[in-house]
């Protein structure tokens, strides 16, 4: 840490669609839902055999590239910079699903520590001046999980979606995670003591005329977890740190970010000077959920909509985060529902699912197994950009693959992979007809997911699997697999969260 700098540490825990009317019991036909889908295998195949080749990208997939580069809050999927790769698709896959497990239990452990009340006054800062952070807890409870911290940098934030953001004056673009479970924007800032490889330069403060470091005083520094004030100049200090070693330590700063084309607005944020560990090769990452330091929490309009561009698309694909009134879009085809609030913890965004159907019919889940406790903070559904595969509580995990399993069962079977127990051979087949599946919202809203979203391919030769997984939390959490290609929007200032089909251009 640089000599500057008093030893900080933070204990981080980790870390188309039809409106319908839901009534009557469990397992009634829902007849304004289709009951049946077609799942284009051919294609998704040759998407995945005609990605280029280590050296083979060609002059107009490079062109797509850069003029990417110069869109402002544009998202686009980590292969965008994997062109090259070596792995193989089921490689890949079987990578990004082990990372995915380790930012779910990230998940769990952080709010397993706010859930056993453990407060930022409960954490205490043990400063010494010849070595790395150290924090100590003053809760027992907070003692007995102190094992339990994230095994990753990864997985907050799992890097599977970036956003290009312009940053600083002049603005300089950079790749940032996007992540709607973190809070506090950060990125990598020169001088470096240790910088990790990125993609763009290193964003350079005192090249920026707006760059503002903040005091200790500020009510932004107050509201980080655990703070520190540097003994030379009183400025805030800030560092998010990881169960492997991971971390990110520098200034808390302000700078002018390019919120759109020609709009810019001040935002607080990490300048991180010591960033050490298993990060991806992104600039930092863009925190997007509902804490007071979040990026859409400091806009003076809280909302914000993205779209994730489907990952079997290429380098070619991207689509728009967008913010303000321009990103509620006002189609019919919108389905909102009301945003709940975890009393213990205010990051994660939560939506009432009460319902989920497999072929029109409502499944045998008691709405219960998906309730957030107002009272414990325990429950409920979070919808969350970085974990990959949507998990549900064991018993509504096993009676919803089973009604899949029943549904499909002249399809022929394949073997299990990683998270998925629930796999096929299309290997000779160029389409398959398989039953829909929708999520229904406390309100009434619905939303069928595309068939892409729920079977995906694990290799290239036609093994698909059904793309949900059981945990043993009673948390629920949508993942970016089931999100793909839906435009999903957040309206802070009137909590609710929408969905709709088909909105990446």
């Amino acid at each position: 840490m640089a000599s500057c700098m008093l030893a900080l540490a933070l204990l981080l825990f980790l870390a188309g669609s039809t409106p319908i009317a839901i009534a009557g019991s469990s397992g009634r036909l829902l007849k304004s839902s289709h009951e049946s889908t077609v799942l284009d295998v051919d294609a998704v195949r040759q998407s995945l055999l005609h990605r280029p080749a280590k050296g083979a990208i060609d002059e107009e997939e490079k062109n797509a590239v850069a003029e990417k580069e110069e869109e402002v809050m544009s998202i686009v999927h980590s292969s965008h910079f994997s062109a090259h790769s070596t792995r193989s698709h089921r490689e890949a896959l079987e990578a990004r699903l082990k990372m995915d497990a380790a930012r779910v239990e990230a998940i769990a452990q952080r709010l397993e520590m706010a859930l056993n009340g453990v407060k930022h006054r409960d954490l205490t800062l043990v400063h010494n001046a010849s070595s790395s952070p150290a924090t100590v807890f003053s809760q027992s409870e907070a003692d007995s999980s102190s094992g339990s911290q994230v095994t990753s940098g990864l997985a907050f934030g799992s890097g599977e979606y970036f956003v290009r953001v312009g940053i600083g004056s002049p603005t300089k673009l950079q790749y940032l995670v996007m992540d709607t479970g973190s809070d506090v924007p950060w990125i990598q800032c020169s001088p470096c003591k240790s910088c990790y490889k990125q993609n763009d330069a290193v964003f350079d403060p005192r090249a920026s005329s707006s760059f503002r470091r903040l005091s200790c005083s500020t009510p932004q520094c107050k509201l980080l977890d655990v703070k520190a004030c540097a003994s030379t100049d009183n400025r805030c200090l800030y560092q998010v740190s990881y169960g492997d070693g991971s971390f990110t330590v520098g200034d808390l700063a302000s700078d002018s970010f390019l919120v759109s084309r020609g709009r810019t607005s001040p935002v607080v944020f990490g300048c991180g000077h010591d960033n050490e560990g298993l990060f991806v090769g992104a600039a930092g990452l863009l925190g997007l959920g509902a804490g007071k330091l979040s990026f859409p929490s400091q806009l003076s309009s809280r909302k914000f909509s993205y779209c994730l561009v489907s990952r079997d698309n290429g380098v070619r694909a991207s689509s728009a985060l967008l913010f303000g009134d321009s990103a509620l879009p006002t189609s019919a085809s919108f389905a909102y529902t009301q945003l709940l609030k975890n009393p213990k913890l205010d990051t994660f965004y939560y939506a009432g699912l009460s319902g989920i159907s497999i072929g029109g019919t409502l499944l045998s889940i008691p709405s219960t197994a998906f309730k957030l406790s107002s009272s414990t903070g325990r429950g409920g559904v979070i919808i969350d950009s970085g974990t990959s595969v949507t998990r549900l509580p064991t018993y509504a995990y096993t009676v919803m693959r089973d009604a899949f399993r029943s549904a499909t069962q002249k399809l022929p079977r394949a073997a299990d992979f990683s998270l998925f127990d629930t796999c096929y051979d299309f290997s000779a087949l160029t389409s398959v007809t398989i039953p829909t599946v929708s999520f229904h919202f406390e309100g009434g809203a619905s939303v069928q997911l595309p068939p892409s979203n729920y079977l995906v391919p694990v290799d290239t030769s036609g093994t698909f699997c059904f793309a949900f997984s059981k945990t043993s939390l009673d948390l629920s959490i949508i993942g970016n697999i089931q999100q793909q290609t839906m435009r999903v929007a957040i309206d802070l200032d009137s909590s609710r969260v929408g969905f709709a089909p088909r909105q990446c251009t």
